[in-house]
């Protein structure tokens, strides 16, 4: 048996589903660009420590940190019913879940969905953000496959940290400022940016530089099919591997 004799669920995105993501990612950095006009864009971490936080280990927490700003930006735009970015609805998601964030806009009459996966990365480190883990190569084939409009937007937010002496209290607090903000959907990043790394589970789909990535546009089943390209030229994955990942999450037909 070949890849090429398998007989394969064919997901179908709408024809309206480019447009939507367009405007989805649109929408996310037009709350980050509003957020750093109005200088809301630092996250102040006070403590009782005379000498300040440790910078060289502040970026082991920086993730659940960014995470969590990013959420209350969007929840707090969210709670405005008459908000421009007609952003209706912003909700956590649990820590194993796929996604950090879902996001829903109103697009006319339509409702639209983004579940938003949020990496942080050190602006003052020079190889941070690169090759992170995005997602299971399983569990993003098995989305794109039950919903072909499925919308997995990577929003790359960089920071950096720095100390500052409060005044009122005489202690330093921490400042982890907000620097720069990328949002991509993972369908449309090119197949030179991604990879595949077998070493969790059944592999993690990664950019390979979060900071500089290209774009070409295609199809849910194209990005399906490159996915499986990447799985199965794995040194350490066989056919079989793949076959029995397929059986398990029905990308076959009866």
């Amino acid at each position: 048996m070949k890849y090429e004799e398998l007989t394969f669920k064919i997901p179908v995105e709408s024809a309206s589903y480019r447009e939507e993501s367009d405007f989805v990612i649109r929408q996310i950095v037009s709350i980050l660009d509003a957020r750093e006009t109005a200088g809301d864009n630092k996250i102040i971490i006070n403590t009782n420590l005379k000498a300040g936080l440790p910078l060289k280990d502040i970026n082991k927490i920086a993730g659940p940190m960014i995470e969590a700003w990013a959420f209350e930006v969007f929840a707090g735009i969210s709670d405005d019913e008459n908000n421009i970015y007609n952003l209706i609805n912003a909700e956590a998601q649990e820590r194993l879940d796929m996604a950090d964030i879902i996001l829903q806009f109103r697009k006319g009459s339509d409702v639209i969905t983004g579940s938003v996966d949020v990496k942080a990365t050190a602006d003052d480190i020079p190889d941070s953000g690169k090759r992170p883990n995005i997602t299971s190569f399983s569990r993003i084939r098995t989305a794109y496959v039950n919903d072909p409009d499925f919308m997995f937007i990577v929003l790359s937010i960089k920071h950096k940290v720095y100390s500052e002496r409060n005044r009122a209290t005489g202690l330093i607090d921490g400042i982890m400022e907000i620097t720069d903000y990328r949002a991509y959907d993972l369908k449309y990043i090119s197949d030179s940016d991604i990879s595949y790394n077998p070493a969790l589970g059944t592999g993690q789909i990664q950019v390979k530089d979060i900071h500089y990535v290209s774009f070409q546009h295609r199809t849910t089943w194209e990005m399906c099919q490159m996915l499986d390209k990447k799985f199965l030229h794995s040194k350490r994955r066989t056919f079989m591997d793949f076959y029995r990942e397929a059986v398990k999450n029905k990308w076959l037909r009866e």
